[in-house]
């Protein structure tokens, strides 16, 4: 990778389209991630993520299971071209001074991921609270004791309202509550993914310059994801939670990171960090897979080609 000039507007495109192919086949298990992070005890509505999916069809239809995906659909371009892009970056300039050492990859991916958190936190900010907003009206329905006396139910917001809403009370710092759980989440990921990946990847290169063929690249992609996302799960259980501005009466609010650790181990257990990793992995796991195959078969690339070239 070192000796190649790398293009960045191709790695850009690349990693759009891997993300929007990405998030439309994972979606509804991440919907369920989020729901079973968020139910806390005394208020569990579903066992599972199977059972998260079947109630979630049979209350709000089929497309409940995409709440939230136009906001991910919209930004998840920019924020895994972002995080794809800015590996790549890293790594060709890291590269350029010797061999690029474990110690260089993790360095890169840590680059990485505190690029992507720019595009991250609000798009995260916006999903959880549409994610879950099903889950809080089949508590009130199903668990009517956790409603106050006199609520009203309202409508779902939508993604605008929700944004708009956020803005006029707290600025833009309301889109980005829990900056510092992605940051804590999103830079080991990456440090963790990126190393991981790219020495899976190498393993089945065909010979020394040749690429590895795409199964490999997705296999890897797919194995790493997994990986790096079980490895800081317990990070994004804290994230969702701080994210997440409506609760039911039972379910306790976080006034920060430190706050959400001591209440969670308190109230229900160690094993609570725990909570949504199967799905995290399954999520994660195919979204970098094919994340990886559209990078590294160069899709990016061939469509630039297309374009007229400038005469130096």
């Amino acid at each position: 990778m070192a000796d190649k000039q790398i293009s960045l507007p191709a790695k850009l495109i690349n990693g759009g389209i891997a993300g929007l192919i990405g998030v439309t086949c994972v979606f509804p298990i991440d919907l369920a991630k989020t729901r079973l992070q968020n139910q806390q005890n005394g208020s569990r509505l579903y066992t599972s993520m199977s059972d998260c999916l079947i109630k979630t069809i049979r209350s709000e239809g089929y497309f409940g299971m995409y709440r939230g995906a136009a906001v991910n659909l919209t930004l998840v371009t920019p924020e895994k071209a972002i995080k794809l892009a800015a590996n790549d970056f890293f790594r060709h300039h890291l590269s350029k001074d010797g061999k690029l050492t474990l110690l260089k990859e993790m360095m890169a991916g840590c680059g990485a991921g505190t690029c992507q958190v720019i595009v991250t936190t609000p798009m995260e900010m916006l999903k959880i609270q549409l994610q879950d907003a099903g889950r809080i009206a089949a508590q009130r329905k199903l668990m009517p004791e956790t409603v106050p006396a006199g609520t009203v139910e309202t409508k779902s917001p939508t993604a605008m309202q929700l944004t708009r809403e956020l803005l006029r009370e707290k600025g833009i710092a309301g889109l980005y509550k829990g900056l510092g759980a992605t940051l804590l989440r999103d830079v080991p990921f990456s440090i963790i993914y990126f190393p991981l990946f790219a020495n899976l990847n190498n393993l089945g290169k065909r010979g020394v310059e040749g690429p590895a063929p795409f199964y490999v690249s997705f296999m890897s992609g797919c194995l790493a994801g997994s990986t790096a996302a079980v490895a800081v799960n317990p990070v994004d259980v804290i994230k969702t939670r701080l994210q997440s501005l409506n609760r039911g009466s039972t379910e306790d609010t976080y006034s920060g990171v430190t706050d959400c650790i001591r209440k969670i181990l308190r109230n229900e257990g160690p094993s609570a960090f725990l909570k949504g990793a199967y799905c995290r992995a399954l999520v994660i796991a195919p979204l970098f897979g094919i994340a990886q195959v559209v990078y590294f078969l160069g899709v990016g690339e061939f469509i630039l080609s297309f374009l007229p070239k400038k005469d130096n």
